[in-house]
């Protein structure tokens, strides 16, 4: 019996040591989506982190929202944070470029074939000569520089920034050369939000000269120029510490991680920290599938970022300095997005955050009145529609998480959805059971649909809580948007004051409130259409009359095809109104399961994880929107999705690799196995869960959460 027991426990512990071993960060391409729409960029980060330092290209545009592109060959330098995959810019402060003073002419360009990068780590040669390296913690960047000889120039530019609308702008600043190896300081910028960053710069080696440039129009903030000797090694390296808080945050900051001048140290726990995290799912598939899989868990998890200091401070929306919970404050809260697929991802693969996360939200609300809808730096910058922070809320509470108090959770949700705000107002929403769009001139049917999902959640948290009142009062506001159905349309249309139809109307032209103002967010009718589906899929089936006509409308659906579609309205990657390059129709594809031809659905699963994915920068079609087209690729490669993000349920697709592990906590994992799988024309008959058959194309996240195992009995088709 003893033989038996230690052998089980070799047994175990290989297999723990084996999974420990895993160097899954090695598939990760930092250039996927990098070129084209995908916003990305490949300078290094942590999970979570606050800095982000890489190579801007520009500061202005729609292409450059991550400051990079990567065909552009113009180099301003090297900031410190940045969004990935976001429709707008914002950070990119605190720029550094080296430059060779005998090369001037080369300031500003490096040699293409020298841009590498890996996960932690990102490097150039310019054409001046000057090797560059970058790294990071998760408050500090770390820069490396290698000169062609030992005298050293160095731009450092607190103007700079990655621009919103043209306009972004230094409004305040306080800096202060402390020392012969130290700068510190603070600046208030006026951007996408109007934000304070507070920094030190550590020089390793004592700069020889410093000299203020002079300011340019609309400067307020310094640009340096420095010059350093250096010794025989010719390398200059500096460390850049931030905080939201004060320069004693950034000081504590860049004390408690990186307080020695070891660069590839840090590399190298970056590297591990990260596997820690791509460790938590295996797959069985091809190099290429494992690169964008991998990278697109790596996307993933750049973001929300812990904005609180080591101590734990943080800045809140009002202003005020807080202490954080569990020392974590998150913001780049990219909501409407994330809420659909990204964050359900989450709770799954990293539960660890995600009581933080929902904390933070209830302290945005604390300070601001009402729940968070797009944060950058701690700061609303109000974008998009909805208040979907609530969906995310439940979302959490039906998936178990306690670390929140869940009264003050459901009065967040109410208040944000009975007082109104900047994105809401519910005194005309609920006079008219809709928006008319004669009072609300834009996007009005979008912010009824998009209420109506939120509606849903207030009421069924209210019911777990025993809450009837409300209960009642938003399960009947959660049909608002049957007041917006067009029986002869078969559509949700703009509707006045008056109950008259917007005329004319065009269902196949997408509206959007920045360039071409409407009824709709980034999308047309048909695609809006589907949004109640995310909680009323019986509903919707009614209104149409029925399962047949839910079927026909979806096969209409992905079938008529697009006029002159604009990726400046979402319309990209397209098959028929599909949009897989904008988040409104990410669940779509999964309402085949609900219709009767599920196989249908899990064709065009197919067809957009091999036309629209690819490991190349141009491999990702729409902007990743901070992990929420990743988590689709992700969450779609292992077989399911959540077509409702906050019921706890995962509607089955069909897996595209053969077989894959989810490693969860307390030594538990989730399989997803394969029977006859092809990797092309590969259809899921049936599912079994734990060797049940299922009855219904679902699962839940407590299924998986508990470890087990999901099996697919496929077959091959033309």
């Amino acid at each position: 019996m003893e033989i038996k027991k230690t052998f089980y426990c070799v047994v175990f512990l290989l297999t723990i040591l084996s999974v420990n071993a895993q160097n899954n960060a090695k598939f990760v391409n930092t250039f996927i989506g990098t070129d084209g729409t995908g916003h990305t960029f490949p300078g290094p980060s942590m999970p979570f982190g606050m800095v982000q330092p890489g190579p801007d290209n520009s500061i202005e545009g729609w292409n450059h929202t991550s400051g990079y592109q990567y065909k552009d060959t113009l180099l301003l330098g090297f900031s410190q944070m940045r969004f990935s995959g976001t429709g707008i810019g914002e950070m990119g402060n605190i720029l550094l470029l080296p430059f060779n003073q005998n090369k001037i002419k080369y300031k500003n360009s490096y040699h293409k074939d020298s841009e590498k990068a890996s996960i932690g780590y990102y490097t150039l040669t310019k054409k001046d000569g000057i090797k560059v390296e970058l790294t990071c913690s998760e408050r500090v960047a770390f820069h490396k520089y290698t000169y062609p000889d030992k005298q050293a120039q160095l731009l450092l530019d607190f103007q700079h920034g990655i621009q919103f609308l043209n306009d972004s702008l230094v409004l305040e600043n306080d800096i202060k050369i402390e020392n012969n190896t130290t700068i510190s300081g603070y600046c208030k910028t006026k951007g996408w939000v109007t934000k304070k960053y507070f920094f030190t710069i550590h020089f390793e080696t004592p700069f020889s000269e410093i000299q203020e440039l002079p300011k340019g129009k609309k400067q307020n903030a310094p640009i340096f120029k420095i010059g350093f000797d250096l010794a025989d090694n010719k390398i200059l390296q500096t460390k850049i510490a931030l905080s939201t808080v004060s320069i004693e945050g950034a000081q504590l900051n860049l004390k408690s991680e990186i307080p020695h001048w070891n660069f590839e140290k840090v590399k190298l726990n970056a590297e591990k920290v990260w596997n820690d995290y791509l460790n938590r799912i295996d797959i069985e598939a091809p190099q290429k599938q494992k690169e964008i899989f991998y990278t697109s868990l790596y996307h993933l998890l750049l973001q929300p970022s812990n904005i609180a200091d080591a101590d734990g401070n943080y800045r809140g929306a009002n202003d005020a300095i807080n202490n954080a919970p569990n020392k974590e404050y998150f913001s780049t809260l990219s909501i409407w997005d994330i809420y659909r697929g990204a964050f359900p991802l989450l709770q799954i693969i990293a539960p660890e955050k995600i009581d933080g996360i929902i904390n933070t939200l209830l302290l945005h609300h604390k300070a601001a009145g009402f729940l968070p809808i797009w944060t950058a730096w701690g700061q609303d910058n109000y974008c998009m529609i909805g208040n979907h922070a609530i969906s995310m809320i439940l979302s959490a509470y039906t998936n178990g998480f306690k670390g929140f108090d869940k009264d003050e959770a459901l009065k967040a949700m109410i208040e944000t959805s009975t007082k109104s705000h900047i994105n809401s107002d519910w005194e005309l929403y609920n006079q008219y059971g809709y928006y008319p769009f004669d009072k609300l001139d834009n996007e009005a049917v979008s912010r009824t649909l998009e209420s109506g999902y939120d509606d849903w959640c207030v009421a069924e948290m209210a019911e777990n809580l025993n809450d009837k009142i409300n209960q009642v009062s938003f399960k009947k506001r959660a049909h608002y948007y049957k007041n917006l159905f067009d029986a002869n349309t078969n559509l949700f249309r703009g509707k006045d004051t008056n109950g008259n139809w917007r005329r004319p109307f065009d269902p196949l032209t997408a509206t959007s409130p920045m360039n071409n103002p409407g009824d709709y967010t980034e999308a047309n009718a048909w695609q809006y259409f589907w949004t109640p589906t995310q909680y009323d899929v019986e509903g919707m089936k009614n209104l149409l009359g029925g399962k047949k006509e839910f079927t026909k409308k979806l096969n209409d659906f992905f079938t008529i095809e697009s006029v002159n579609p604009n990726k400046f309205l979402g319309q990209e990657a397209m098959i028929g109104q599909y949009a897989h390059g904008n988040e409104p129709s990410h669940h779509i594809v999964y309402l085949y399961a609900f219709s009767d031809t599920p196989k249908v659905g899990q064709k065009y699963i197919h067809k957009i994880i091999n036309e629209f994915h690819n490991n190349t920068p141009d491999g990702m079609i729409g902007n990743d929107d901070c992990g929420q087209m990743s988590a689709w690729y992700i969450l779609s490669t292992l077989g399911f999705y959540p077509v409702n993000p906050a019921n706890g349920e995962f509607v089955l697709g069909v897996p595209q690799v053969k077989n894959a592990t989810i490693h969860l906590k307390n030594n538990k994992k989730f399989t997803i196995s394969t029977s006859n799988f092809s990797e092309e024309n590969s259809y899921s008959n049936t599912q079994k869960l734990n060797n049940i058959e299922l009855s219904k194309p679902i699962i839940n996240y407590s299924d998986i959460i508990n470890g087990g195992t999901l099996n697919f009995q496929m077959t091959n088709q033309n």
